[in-house]
């Protein structure tokens, strides 16, 4: 008596033979990516109807994926840049969607000699299906071994000089000018800026928005007090500010972190804050609502640009090719204001 055996699931390689179409393209219209001609596309759906191909993630995973792992490299060489809590929502939200995917998330720094050659061992070798890359600083090494990378790779911000091909970044320039725009509507005549480092996209840029905001206005931007983005660079650049310019009335500080810093300087200096001089961040961390008083700020989305981020990397391993993606910014108004 015969016995009926279990009939073969099909692979992605068979699907795509059966359909006369390659791998890659068969991938693509099995995950609903774009940039599929309509006559691909039906003759990959014809063929999973047929021959009954029932796709799972896993499966799915192991046809498309060679690591399971996707990396997130940050230029720096502080280990305690992940305890920063922007870049902890960034994970946050890159370990969620990545997740969904079946990937896992491995974390790198790659500042000093040793940790980008470590970055660009893993990029030649493939130990990860792809990469997302963070915090670029001008001619940063970084930005060229992604270039030429044979993996997927998705910048978190865009890097000073040429243009990553897939990035997503927020609106910095925007936010930064809106801020700038509210002290100014405010009644404030002398407003400065404490900037982030201006060998990074972001802080150039958000030194641009507060520029173009002071102009439009028709008033001078004074000189910036440059800081890294830290609490107490925030402070050491207030204290810069007062000695320098003593008749400032409002300060944009491109992140909250800064303006925590900014606040501490200025209490220590008897100033009051808004009377004397209103004060606002970027960002809308958690320190934003504890400082004193609450300080106001730029909202961004970051756990959305983790998310972001990965769904845009994830699209990339898939063989898809996302477009690039800038989030909105908007203002919170607190007590510094």
């Amino acid at each position: 008596m015969a016995v009926d055996r279990p009939r073969r699931q099909l692979t992605l390689d068979e699907v795509a033979e059966l359909a006369g179409v390659s791998r890659s393209v068969a991938s693509r219209v099995l995950n609903n990516a774009p940039h599929v001609s309509r006559a691909k596309r039906e003759a990959v759906e014809r063929a999973v109807r047929e021959h009954g191909y029932v796709p799972n993630p896993r499966a799915r995973a192991l046809a498309t994926r060679q690591t399971g792992a996707a990396a997130l490299v940050i230029s720096g060489e502080n280990p305690s840049v992940f305890a920063d809590p922007f870049f902890a929502q960034v994970i946050v939200g890159a370990t969620g969607a990545l997740e969904e995917a079946d990937l896992n998330l491995m974390l790198c720094l790659a500042a000093s000699d040793r940790g980008r050659k470590r970055v660009e061992q893993l990029l030649r070798s493939k130990g990860v299906d792809g990469v997302m890359l963070m915090a670029l600083r001008e001619d940063d090494p970084l930005a060229g071994m992604a270039q030429e990378a044979e993996i997927p790779v998705v910048c978190g911000g865009r890097p000073i000089g040429p243009k990553p091909r897939w990035f997503v970044d927020v609106d910095n320039v925007g936010g930064a000018r809106e801020a700038t725009e509210h002290l100014i509507a405010a009644g404030r005549t002398r407003v400065a800026t404490i900037c982030g480092r201006l060998d990074t996209e972001v802080g150039r840029a958000r030194h641009q928005g507060y520029r173009d905001a002071m102009l439009a206005a028709g008033l001078e931007p004074l000189p910036p007090a440059e800081g890294d983005f830290t609490e107490p660079s925030g402070a050491d650049a207030m204290a810069s500010l007062l000695k320098n310019e003593p008749g400032i009335d409002g300060v944009f500080a491109a992140n909250d972190n800064m303006g925590a810093g900014a606040l501490r300087t200025l209490r220590q200096a008897r100033r009051l804050v808004p009377a004397d001089v209103a004060v606002i961040g970027f960002d809308d961390l958690a320190v934003a609502q504890i400082t004193d008083p609450p300080l106001t700020t730029v909202h961004q989305p970051i756990r959305a640009l983790g998310q972001e981020m990965a769904r845009m990397l994830i699209a990339l391993i898939d063989g898809g090719d996302p477009t690039p993606l800038i989030l909105p910014t908007h203002l919170v108004t607190r007590s510094t204001t």
